[in-house]
C-alpha cells in the first residue's frame, strides 16, 4: 500500500482500507499521514489531536481521520527546511554555529553579505 492510497481514502473516497483487509493495519504510517495533513488549514487541528494521542492504535487513528475530515481534495507540498545559501559564509566569517548564523542572516543586508563573501574569497580557480 502506498502513501497516496492512504491519503486518497482519507481525503476523497472515504473507503475504509483496514476494514477491507485487516492485514493493512500494520502498513498504516501514522506519523507521515499526520505530517501530510498538517499542511492544510482545515485539517491541522485534527493532525494536532492525533499528535497528542499518538499512543492510540493505528486503526483508531485512521478511523478518526476517515470519519472526521470532510471529503475534499487536499494537496500540500512536503514541508522542508529552507535552504540558506549564505549560511556557510556567515558561519566561517563570524565563527557562529548553524543556529546563530541563521539568526544573523535574518538581519544582514545584501551589501553586508557581499562584503563578507569578498573577505572570504581567497582567489584561485574554482
Amino acid at each position: 500500500m502506498e502513501l497516496k492510497d492512504w491519503l486518497n481514502s482519507i481525503n476523497q473516497t472515504k473507503q475504509n482500507l483496514i476494514e477491507e483487509d485487516p492485514e493493512l493495519k500494520k502498513e498504516y504510517p501514522p506519523f507521515i499521514i499526520n505530517k501530510c495533513l498538517s499542511g492544510q488549514i482545515d485539517s491541522i487541528l485534527f493532525a494536532n489531536e492525533m499528535n497528542m494521542n499518538h499512543h492510540l492504535d493505528k486503526d483508531m487513528q485512521y478511523s478518526f481521520y476517515l470519519n472526521s475530515l470532510r471529503k475534499r481534495k487536499r494537496f500540500s507540498p512536503w514541508l522542508r527546511k529552507d535552504k540558506l545559501t549564505d549560511l556557510e559564509c556567515v558561519k566561517s566569517y563570524y565563527g557562529y554555529s548553524n543556529e546563530k548564523a541563521s539568526q544573523a542572516l535574518k538581519i544582514l543586508t545584501k551589501e553586508q553579505l557581499t562584503f563578507i563573501k569578498k573577505r572570504l574569497d581567497i582567489g584561485g580557480q574554482k
